[in-house]
């Protein structure tokens, strides 16, 4: 309306001062700016607003100066350039604001309220921003989008500039004519745009199909997160449980290699050190249960992460994924047991001597005799030394019968501490495979409490994106009929304006 008001004057745009930042935004802007009819004589970009201060002042006399101020959508309006635009208020010069770049900067509206607030504080609240963008008017031209042009906001821009620089010169009427009926060219495609929108039920639809998608996943990805941990943690049983018993296992080889290379007087020690090895197998299998449960606690986070709700595009609200508390891959596992290591037991009781052990003394005394008796054989030969033979063959057979006993004593003692030790590895490896079954049984509870409150709080959320769709779909039910009777009515309004214009 402010284009059409400006021809209707008869008048061409004259010279706008231009003050901003001399990049690739303000180019593309100027670019943009110069396919608009008429032409808005835009100068280099002066970046130092203090010095436009000077440069707007040498303006003609017949006519107010005008300065166009391109804000940056990205950070707030600082005190130097809020005096400048006090000085340049001040100085009469028609201030025009336009907040350049609002395609790169998702809070732009945000640095919007903020300069708005500087500009009321600093006694300049009547002048308004214009939020622009040249990519975006560069992609809607391109793609034969009015809506995206629109949003760009050139033609709001343009058509400000058109009002506020106006020379002396004046517009013929071919000229005056032709932008009168681009202008009603622009217009009209814009509403038949929109007719066709809610003529063809598109919007509706859209909002009907995430409507469905939400209740579909209304559950918030409970029943699968919970079945697949379920899996992962009978997965995770099975290896921590093998796993322990192959540990046990190559425990016990070591061990009964280790007291087969012992001395009789080492078996005394030999359950403390047998104590020492369980400690240090605990601690591998614990590593191991809380290494595991990183990884159970690192996937139930993936499975929330992207089961619990979707990304939605379509400005029913942010992503339910980041506003649900769900499990972070990073959070603290759950398993943090350091319960004592399982006990060997106590120690192994004395051997008591049975039978065996006297058949051994009187099977070694017999053979000890018969060996002392063939090593004296040589002796008898002689009759002096006949009689002092036979104590040499009883120390002989004492001897061997000593040495039989203590040597059968040294392999019953190692058998008896080898069962000993056989009973307390089983026993140790009972406790082990409770231990992990404790564990998991843990992590288990833990995880699904944070599995369910985390889908139940995306029950709530989908529940309330669903009932926000049902608002808008019977919102749009309602106003469908008289919005497409305003627009027919506007487009009559626009066939009579081209019919008087031609």
């Amino acid at each position: 309306m402010a284009l059409l008001k400006a021809v209707r004057a008869g008048s061409r745009s004259g010279a706008v001062t231009l003050i901003g930042p001399d990049d690739a935004n303000t180019t593309l802007l100027r670019t943009e700016l110069a396919r608009y009819e008429p032409t808005i004589a835009l100068g280099d970009p002066v970046q130092d607003a203090v010095a436009a201060v000077e440069i707007t002042g040498a303006s003609s006399a017949t006519q107010a100066p005008v300065a166009l101020i391109l804000l940056d959508a990205g950070s707030a309006l600082g005190g130097d350039t809020l005096r400048a635009l006090r000085r340049l208020h001040r100085s009469g010069t028609h201030l025009i604001l336009a907040m350049n770049g609002i395609h790169a900067h998702q809070d732009w509206r945000s640095v919007l309220e903020l300069d708005r607030a500087s500009l009321t504080a600093a006694g300049l609240g009547e002048l308004e921003i214009l939020p622009v963008s040249g990519r975006l008017a560069v992609a809607g031209r391109s793609t034969g989008d009015p809506g995206l042009i629109d949003r760009a906001g050139l033609g709001a821009l343009h058509a400000r500039l058109t009002a506020a620089a106006t020379g002396a010169d004046t517009v013929d009427a071919e000229r005056a004519a032709a932008i009168t009926a681009r202008v009603i060219a622009e217009t009209r495609a814009r509403v038949e745009d929109q007719v066709r929108q809610l003529s063809s039920g598109a919007e509706p639809g859209r909002l009907r199909e995430e409507r469905a998608r939400l209740l579909a996943g209304r559950d918030g990805g409970r029943t699968t997160a919970l079945s697949t941990l379920r899996g992962q943690l009978h997965l995770a049983r099975v290896d921590l449980l093998t796993e322990a018993g192959s540990r046990v296992r190559a425990l016990h080889a070591s061990a009964r290699a280790e007291l087969d290379r012992l001395r009789r007087r080492e078996f005394r020690d030999y359950p403390e050190r047998l104590q020492h090895a369980v400690t240090e197998l605990t601690g591998q299998v614990d590593a191991e249960i809380e290494q595991r449960s990183a990884e159970l606690t690192h996937r139930a986070g993936e499975l929330l992460t992207h089961g619990v709700g979707e990304p939605s595009t379509h400005g029913v609200g942010e992503p339910l994924t980041h506003r649900v508390g769900e499990l972070s891959p990073a959070e603290p596992t759950p398993y943090r047991r350091r319960d004592p290591a399982p006990r060997v037991g106590a120690e192994p009781d004395p051997r008591h001597r049975g039978v065996e052990d006297h058949l051994m003394i009187a099977l070694g005394a017999s053979a000890g005799v018969g060996l002392g008796r063939l090593l004296v054989s040589p002796l008898s030969l002689v009759p002096a030394l006949e009689v002092a033979s036979v104590p040499v063959t009883l120390l002989l057979g004492a001897g061997a019968a000593a040495w039989v006993v203590r040597a059968r004593g040294q392999v019953a003692d190692r058998n008896h501490v080898r069962q000993w030790m056989s009973e307390a590895l089983v026993n140790v490896k009972a406790q082990l495979e409770q231990r992990v079954t404790t564990a998991l049984v843990e992590i288990e509870t833990a995880l699904s409490d944070r599995v369910v409150r985390a889908s139940a709080a995306a029950m709530v959320e989908t529940d309330r994106r669903v009932a926000e769709l049902e608002v808008r779909l019977r919102r749009m039910a309602a106003e469908q009929p008289g919005q497409l009777a305003a627009c027919r009515r506007d487009i009559d309004c626009l066939d009579r304006r081209d019919s008087s214009v031609n």
